[in-house]
């Protein structure tokens, strides 16, 4: 796509491991609502499929998050491609390993923390420095940042050491940062989902490894989120509707890390 044929009033945001589950659906929302997309991902094959699923003013793009000279180059290739960059969503992310303390290793624990907290940190990197070039809105506003935490940024779960750790750590960055870029006109926040009805958890309910009826009764909803839930807050945050939203983690997890209760004074399930 020829960047100076692309309209400037036109949004553009930058996805992180877009191509599967909350991050695709993120991505399905904005180019629906008019956002030009650059899909990022490790899979850059299904990303590049992915885009043109969604028409040929998006763009899909291989990257490593934790890879410095790629991070850089993605949010590059972006710029070059869409012409600007309004929003980034820092999305990549990897699971946990499925062990006792005693038993997981090292090199699993910093793999974890490499890609949602170093992943994160390079990416915002290389987009403030493209963001900080561009014009102010009416608002005075920049560019977006969203990271992705997690009801693991608060809360504990037993054995998930270093991804609990990781997404604590991306809320942490995310007032960093908010506080440091506001009076550059750049706004960061934070999006903290429950457990969420991908195909990665519908696979993993499969072979027993979590039990989705009982997360289901512990969410005061009485579910799982579908992942357009989480897109759209995502959306709010890096959309010119949240103008004067930075720093904040809004937590969209149906009720999970606000209940003091056991799950049995929730009662029964009501279903529609």
């Amino acid at each position: 796509m020829n960047p100076k044929a692309a309209s400037l009033t036109t949004h553009v945001v930058a996805i992180t491991g877009a191509a599967d589950g909350i991050g695709w659906a993120t991505a399905q929302l904005f180019a629906a609502r008019g956002w030009r997309v650059a899909l990022l991902d490790m899979d850059g094959d299904k990303a590049k499929e992915r885009a043109q699923s969604l028409g040929p003013q998006h763009v899909g793009v291989t990257c490593d998050v934790t890879d410095e000279a790629q991070a850089s180059a993605a949010i590059a290739h972006t710029v070059a491609q869409l012409g600007r960059l309004d929003a980034l969503i820092n999305n990549a992310g990897i699971g946990d390993q499925t062990a006792p303390t005693l038993q997981q290793t090292a090199q699993a624990f910093d793999r974890v923390l490499s890609v949602h907290l170093r992943g994160a940190f390079l990416m915002t990197q290389a987009a403030l420095g493209h963001m900080q070039t561009q014009g102010r809105d009416a608002k005075g506003n920049r560019g977006a940042i969203v990271n992705i935490g997690s009801i693991a940024s608060t809360g504990g779960i037993p054995g998930r050491n270093a991804y609990c750790a990781a997404k604590a750590g991306v809320l942490g960055m995310t007032r960093a940062l908010a506080t440091e870029w506001a009076r550059q006109g750049i706004r960061v926040n934070a999006v903290a989902p429950g457990y969420v009805a991908t195909a990665l958890v519908a696979s993993l309910a499969d072979k027993g490894a979590i039990n989705a009826s009982a997360i289901a009764h512990r969410t005061p909803l009485g579910r799982m989120a579908e992942p357009v839930e989480i897109a759209e807050t995502i959306f709010f945050l890096a959309s010119p509707a949240a103008s004067y939203v930075t720093g904040a983690t809004l937590a969209v997890d149906g009720g999970w890390s606000v209940l003091g209760a056991p799950d049995l004074a929730l009662g029964d399930i009501e279903h529609a």
